[in-house]
């Protein structure tokens, strides 16, 4: 209120308001007299004036009408003056009702004068806006050497997104792109227009305008991946750029604006659809609560950061032992959210003592569990440091969280855990069971959220299939009917902040994954998204199974019992607790044989922690060679002696 005050220009606005309420309330007793006002109403008039300025303005100004500038009125500031015209409106008929019991007193007077308020109100703020508006455009235009060179789109919906990027296009002459119409298929929509701009026909059209537009914005962030599909193949056909609006979930605050229009990639194809996050019980479980996330540079473990910092924690700590991934979140994280404290440690959570310090000197309250090695083939050939990183790490961080007093603590775990055929699985399931049996210890509620693959995270096929087909070619698939599930980094991060929220210690959630997807069809949707064709331009290899893939995953196996959730898109596994000193010595052992080295040990320990992890018969030697003709790189050689 005080900074209101102070500024000169809500004078200014006052005294505007003062005299449209005085020609408000004239004009109401000019209309009701025909323009001649007899001496005892004029009388009136006279007396009650201060009055009606007494109570209007104050009212005004609790309504928030002076807060917002005039040149940029918004639909927000017109409501705030509605409501606040009929607020005062009413309290002066109350008024004049309960002191003269309107004797004297046109009723229709105070009808007339809430109408023309209303009007000339609202009417002075929006015209100033548009007159600056049009005034800004006029000088832009004059001071330019040259026009902005402007392209004509063509955006296919009209919905609320399409809706933003209009009203932004139009309000901004230096954007170079002039929108011409809609294709919509909503049968409601059509002849109709947004903002001066026609909705032309439906999308099966795109063809019929191909002369009027020289690019396509793709501008539904909720369609789906069949829809996405058939729209993308009928802008490829038409020759000309094509660029799409993100899902809303890929927005921070879900913001549409014209800085999201972006290249279309593979997430696009995949039309998982828009996550709706319970906003409210994640803000309670987040907000002002010292948070802390392992692997805070990895895919999962920045994005949850970001997402995170929507809460308004209290604190974020960072842990992550590569360097340059986690300098990367530093950055983007101060720039993104200076107004949030951080820690940022570089740090191995294999190292017991580092894991303590951190604890002991951070206090968090809620613990996010993102780091992990996954990378299966280099697992397989490297037991022992996927059970000191998967497994010590994961014992160090909850044993630490059990004497800190963390209130919750989440694991993110994978599909692989499922039935594992490969030592990354296996790692990860006895991860989950130690997680599950600790939530029974104490008060610290620990839960696992289990997931499958991520588009677009690091070493992922997505990435790997860009580098061959900028290469030329080929890509290299593993096996013509290898399906996985998928899912995009910022839907996994979002659900995983959902779960965390609903849980109460001891849960499995598993994310629900939709249906899954071939890999060679991933391969050929990516070829086309460049512009090849699959075959054609770009080849296809088969190279076979690595050591230790499946050919389909799963997410759960028979022996689990799964239930639906509050939400859609999460189901719950409650697992009976194991007992946590018996797993602890056994995965004690199993620490000490993988300090050996000595692969096959360690495959045999895994097997008897996770007895339903079968793992290949192949020698270590042929698990090279698998690796070496997948690649073309050179054989990383393992150990087989003690060190």
């Amino acid at each position: 209120m005080k900074k209101i005050i102070r500024n000169k220009n809500f004078y200014f606005m006052v005294l505007i308001d003062i005299l449209l309420v005085v020609m408000a309330y004239l004009g109401a007793y000019l209309l009701r007299f025909e323009g001649r006002i007899p001496e005892p109403w004029w009388l009136n008039f006279k007396h009650t004036l201060p009055f009606i300025i007494a109570i209007k303005i104050p009212i005004f100004l609790a309504g928030k009408l002076y807060k917002g500038m005039w040149r940029f009125t918004s639909l927000i500031d017109i409501v705030n003056a509605i409501r606040s015209v009929l607020v005062a409106s009413t309290i002066i008929v109350l008024g004049i009702l309960f002191i003269y019991r309107f004797d004297g007193f046109p009723r229709s007077v105070f009808i007339l004068d809430c109408l023309l308020t209303l009007c000339l109100i609202c009417g002075i703020r929006i015209a100033i806006r548009l007159f600056l508006a049009n005034h800004q455009t006029t000088r832009l235009h004059l001071h330019m050497h040259r026009p902005p060179l402007r392209k004509n789109i063509l955006i296919i919906g009209a919905g609320s997104a399409a809706e933003k990027v209009v009203r932004e296009l139009q309000g901004n002459p230096v954007l170079p792109m002039n929108p011409i119409g809609f294709l919509d298929d909503d049968p409601d929509k059509q002849g109709k227009t947004i903002h001066g701009v026609p909705v032309l026909g439906k999308t099966d059209r795109l063809n019929d305008f191909s002369d009027s537009y020289d690019e396509i914005l793709i501008a539904i962030p909720s369609l789906r991946s069949d829809g996405t599909r058939r729209i993308i193949s009928a802008c490829e056909k038409t020759g000309k750029k094509f660029r799409i609006m993100p899902n809303l979930g890929e927005l921070i605050g879900g913001k549409v604006t014209v800085n999201s229009i972006r290249e279309v990639t593979i997430e696009d194809l995949l039309g998982r659809g828009e996550v709706k996050l319970e906003e409210e019980r994640i803000h309670q479980t987040l907000h002002n609560k010292r948070i802390l996330v392992t692997g805070a540079g990895g895919s999962i473990g920045s994005e949850l950061v970001r997402q995170i910092a929507r809460f308004h924690p209290k604190s974020v700590t960072l842990i992550d032992f590569s360097e340059y991934n986690l300098f990367q979140i530093d950055m983007e994280f101060k720039r993104r959210f200076p107004y949030i404290p951080t820690a940022v440690l570089l740090a191995d959570i294999r190292d017991k003592n580092i894991v303590n310090l951190i604890f002991h000197r951070e206090r968090p309250d809620i613990v996010f569990h993102a780091a992990a090695y996954k990378h299966v083939p280099i697992q397989e050939l490297h037991p022992w440091e996927a059970v000191s990183n998967n497994i010590a790490g994961t014992k160090n961080l909850l044993e630490a969280a059990l004497e800190n007093g963390v209130g919750r603590f989440i694991f993110v775990s994978t599909d692989k855990a499922v039935r594992p055929t490969n030592v990354m699985g296996a790692t990860k399931r006895i991860a989950e069971l130690l997680i599950e049996s600790a939530n029974a210890l104490c008060t610290t509620q620990f839960t696992t959220v289990r997931f499958g693959n991520v588009l677009s995270s690091s070493g992922s096929v997505v990435p790997i299939f860009q580098e061959q087909i900028a290469k030329g070619g080929p890509i290299t698939v593993t096996h013509p009917d290898v399906t996985r599930y998928f899912m995009t980094i910022p839907e996994a991060a979002q659900l995983i902040l959902q779960a965390a929220s609903m849980g109460a210690g001891g849960e499995t959630f598993i994310l629900d994954m939709g249906e899954p997807i071939k890999i060679l069809d991933l391969a050929k949707d990516l070829i086309r998204l460049h512009g090849l064709e699959p075959e054609k331009d770009i080849p296809i290899q088969f190279i076979g199974l690595r050591a230790g893939e499946k050919l389909i995953e799963e997410l759960i196996t028979d022996e689990e019992g799964i239930v639906s959730t509050t939400h859609e898109k999460i189901m719950v596994l409650r697992g009976k607790p194991g007992n946590y000193s018996a797993l602890q010595l056994d995965v004690l052992d199993l620490l000490t044989i993988a300090k050996t080295c000595d692969g096959g040990a360690i495959k045999e320990k895994l097997q008897a922690l996770v007895p339903e992890y079968v793992p290949e018969p192949s020698s270590y030697q042929s698990a090279e060679q698998n690796n070496s003709k997948a690649t073309g790189t050179a054989r990383i050689y393992t150990m087989h002696r003690p060190v």
